[in-house]
This record gives C-alpha cells, structure tokens and sequence, in this order.
C-alpha cells in the first residue's frame, strides 16, 4: 500500500474538485442536515439530472423534518412517484417521525447514532455527519468503492464481507486531517466516482483530460482500469405476468392499496391477480376475464367483478423493468353503473381529479395518462 498516496490523497482530491468538480447543485453548500439526509436518500438509485427536478419540489412540499413527520404516508408516497425505490419514501416518513419523537426534532451529529435511524445506512450517515456536522465520516457508496478497488488493486467482489471491510478501512485512511475540509472532501469524492472515474469511460482511458492519480492508481498502472471492481456474474432476470384491473364508475376509479411486504408496498395500485411465471408462447385468450382477474380481488370484490365482467376487454400491455426481475401488465377495462361500497380499506373508488393526492406505481400513472382518463394537470409527473 502506498502510504504517500494514503497521505496526499484528501488534498489532491479537493484541488482537482477545486477545478473539475460540479458546483452550483441544489443540495450543495447546505449545513442544514435535514436538507442533506433528502438529497442523499433521493440520490440512492437516481440520476442527477432526475433529482435536480424532484429535489427542490420536494423540498418545498415538505421544507422541514417536522412538515415531513406530520405529513401522511400517502402524501410523501404520492409525492415520490417516478422516482422509484418506494421503500426509500417510507422509510423518509418513518425516520422523520422518529427524529420528532426521540431526537426532538434535531438531528443527531454522530454518524453511529445517525445509522440508527430507519432507512439510514452506514454510508449515508458518513455523509450527513460529514456535510451538516463537519464530522471527519467516511463514506462507501458505489462510486466511492470503484475508486478504491482501481487506486489500490483490490481484488474480489464488493459484496463480500472481506473485502467490504477493507474498502472501510481504506475510505477512513484517507479522510483529510481537517473537520473542516470534510464537507468539499466528500462532495468530491462523490463527483470524482460519477465524472471521472466512471464505471465504463474513466478518463484515465482517454487522452483528453489527466487524472491526478496516474501515476498512483494501480489499476491504471496495470493497464487493468476496466478490470476493477471485479463483478459478479449476473443471473438472468425472471419475467412474470399478471392481470390488472380498471374498473371506472362514473368518474372515478377503482384502487387498491399493495401489501405492506410486496414490490410497491404501500401505494395505490389498479386490483391485480398473482404474479405467474411468464412462458413464452402462452397465452390468456381461451380464458374468461372472470376467471383471469378472479385473484385481482377479495371475496366482496367479485360481486363488482360479475357484474361487469361481459363488458371487460383487454385494452393495454405494459411491460416494466424492475432491478431483479420484468412483469408484463395485462390491462382490462371495464365500466360500472355504480361504486359498490367495500368493507375492505384496501379497496377504494378515488375521483380522477384527486388521483396527484395518492401514491401510484409510475407504470400505471403513465397508463392512466396515456388513456386519457385524466387531464395532464390531475396526476403530478
């Protein structure tokens, strides 16, 4: 290990970030640390570019720790449609109700009691202590371990545990000395992984511009940058099928909210039957909406489902990309003469016009868009 590159490393980074880094983003330069945790919980799993549009209307929607704490879960939930990654959104609600309730509404300044919190992750607390508090926190997000497995040749998935715990140990080497340089280190840490050490196009590859670690990365001295981190063998990802039902009365439609333990858990949903294995070749089109949608309901439900079911047809097929797995949406459509009153909660007539004030999958906003059954005004893009 170099001990030079170890020493000089938190230095050089902030010269480079002092010339190439991306300054002037929403969330940057803010001490405000409740301001600090909502950028950095919506940046997991999100381009920039996506949430330099979210971020601001979010944070107006919901500008303190306390507005969010007193906000109900459907608010928040309808509020993050389309970013994706739900449980993010629970998550926020649920820790910013425990902020109100056993921190006094005050964020804590130390990273450990700061990972207690729900939804907050090791890194994730690095990074809030380190913006907001001028804690000397490391952080260990995806870029941040791409870096080091390029700078110092290590070797082995990033997932396993060995080799987790010797980029920590590396990543809390090289913090700068100074609290105070912590807040523009970490920053460009984080624009250093996403703009020059990149996953396919490091700029080392390219004549261009000249990495300040050239003559230090291992990786790059090898000849071997593209070859770091090494990566796991990706297993195919499993499609399904499912049957999904839009029951409209008059002028308003028929939702169901997910399960609390299932992909999309907690929003509003069209009724849908079980998920199946999709065969490719197989078709539904010997089967009877009845039978096909039977699963989609509860017991009370099927009353509505006989009773519409001669004038229900199969208007759309959507196929969406989850991370793990793909589902192809078979939509049918049908029309009510009047909204049959349910005893289950989970089964609920909304008017189209109030659809913007309730969490909806992103498929399915966008599919009730694209039929027209809404204005543009009425559900939030």
């Amino acid at each position: 290990m170099s001990e030079t590159l170890i020493k000089t490393f938190a230095s050089k980074l902030i010269a480079w970030y002092a010339v190439s880094g991306r300054p002037g983003l929403p969330w940057q330069g803010n001490r405000d640390p409740y301001a600090v945790w909502v950028s950095e919980i919506m940046l997991q799993q999100t381009q920039v570019a996506t949430v330099l549009e979210r971020y601001p209307r979010f944070m107006k929607r919901f500008p303190t720790v306390k507005k969010l704490a007193a906000a109900q879960v459907d608010e928040v939930l309808a509020e993050w449609a389309g970013l994706g990654y739900y449980s993010r959104a629970r998550n926020l609600h649920a820790c910013a109700k425990q902020i109100m309730t056993e921190f006094a509404g005050k964020f804590p300044s130390d990273p450990v009691l700061l990972e207690q919190l729900k939804g907050i992750g090791r890194s994730t607390a690095g990074a809030i202590a380190a913006f907001a508090f001028h804690e000397r926190a490391p952080i260990l997000d995806a870029n941040v371990k791409r870096i080091l497995a390029r700078l110092f040749a290590i070797e082995g998935a990033m997932q396993d545990k060995a080799v987790n715990d010797r980029l920590w140990e590396l990543t809390t080497k090289l913090l700068p000395s100074k609290p105070v340089d912590m807040p523009v280190y970490t920053q460009a840490l984080m624009d250093f992984g996403a703009t020059w050490c990149t996953s396919r196009k490091p700029v080392c590859l390219s004549s261009e511009r000249k990495c300040p670690f050239t003559k230090a990365c291992q990786a790059n001295l090898s000849g071997q940058a593209l070859l770091f981190p090494q990566k796991t063998i990706k297993t195919k990802s499993p499609e399904f099928d499912c049957n999904m039902l839009l029951i409209r009365s008059g002028n308003s439609i028929l939702l169901q909210k997910r399960p609390d333990k299932a992909i999309w858990s907690g929003l509003w949903s069209l009724p849908e039957s079980p998920w199946t294995p999709r065969e490719p070749g197989v078709k539904n089109a010997d089967l009877k909406p009845v039978e096909l949608l039977a699963g989609a309901l509860p017991e009370e439900g099927l009353v509505l489902l006989k009773k519409v079911s001669k004038g229900i047809k199969k208007t759309a097929e959507i196929k969406h990309v989850f991370t793990h797995r793909r589902l192809w949406m078979h939509i049918w459509q049908g029309a009510a003469e009047q909204e049959i009153a349910f005893a289950n909660m989970d089964l609920k007539w909304v008017p189209l016009g109030q659809l913007g004030r309730y969490g909806l999958p992103q498929p399915i906003k966008v599919l009730l868009q694209g039929l027209n059954l809404v204005r543009g005004g009425d559900l939030k893009s």
